[in-house]
């Protein structure tokens, strides 16, 4: 079994959770409030930047070709390519990009980008790749998932679109291929490997959550959670 599959089996609880959760199926038949899902375009807009320079350090930290390009390349596709859909719905709101720059991170975004940033300057690169993984392949998931519910074209068909492109599932299976070989190559990693992988793919259920309930820093005001989902 490839060692990404045994993290996979590892993390199956946390994937069905994912599967489960509200935002997940309401975004799914286009029946997500509207707040919700703004919350989660400006907060992974926030995210994403940061989640492009934790692929750019391990990029330049990695000895090997194949994983420098992998890295670099997957920092490039971010910055190009997924945040194009960021500002494609954020139009559609009325939200512009000084909007998405000046929103504050939450409390789960925050400890979120510093794990990820974090890991990828102190650790060694195979474990930064595994911390990172689970963001492309739970979206890879989750969008799969979300196309089986949906029942036609809606508002958010062009999310499902673009984490289920033939481009985004490249992405994904080259980060796979670089995780099972760094794995491989480097055993004693394994542990911290599995630990960093398990870490990441709860905070991409936390992730959701935040987005659906609206979640604040304590001293910074609060939302009602009825109010955050749309349904007062």
């Amino acid at each position: 079994m490839a060692f990404s599959d045994t993290l996979l089996d590892a993390g199956s609880e946390i994937w069905a959770a994912q599967f489960e959760h509200p935002f997940v199926c309401e975004l799914a038949t286009g029946d997500l409030p509207d707040a919700a899902f703004r919350r989660w375009l400006e907060q992974d807009h926030r995210y994403l930047f940061d989640y492009a320079r934790a692929y750019a350090v391990a990029g330049a930290k990695a000895r090997e070709e194949a994983a420098m390009a992998t890295l670099l390349g997957g920092a490039d596709a971010v910055l190009n390519e997924e945040l194009d859909l960021h500002r494609s719905f954020a139009a559609e709101y009325g939200v512009t990009e000084s909007d998405l720059r000046g929103t504050a991170k939450t409390p789960t975004c925050e400890a979120y980008t510093s794990f990820l940033v974090r890991t990828a300057h102190d650790r060694p690169v195979p474990v930064a790749v595994a911390a990172l993984f689970p963001c492309m392949k739970g979206y890879l998931d989750v969008a799969d998932h979300m196309a089986e519910l949906s029942g036609g074209d809606h508002r958010y068909t062009p999310f499902i679109e673009t984490y289920t492109s033939g481009s985004f599932r490249a992405e994904t299976a080259s980060m796979r291929d670089l995780l099972d070989g760094f794995a491989e190559s480097y055993p004693g990693h394994r542990d911290a490997m599995r630990e960093v992988f398990l870490t990441s793919a709860e905070f991409e259920l936390a992730f959701w959550e935040m987005a659906y309930d609206g979640e604040t820093w304590a001293t910074r005001g609060s939302v009602d959670p009825v109010d955050a989902r749309g349904r007062a």
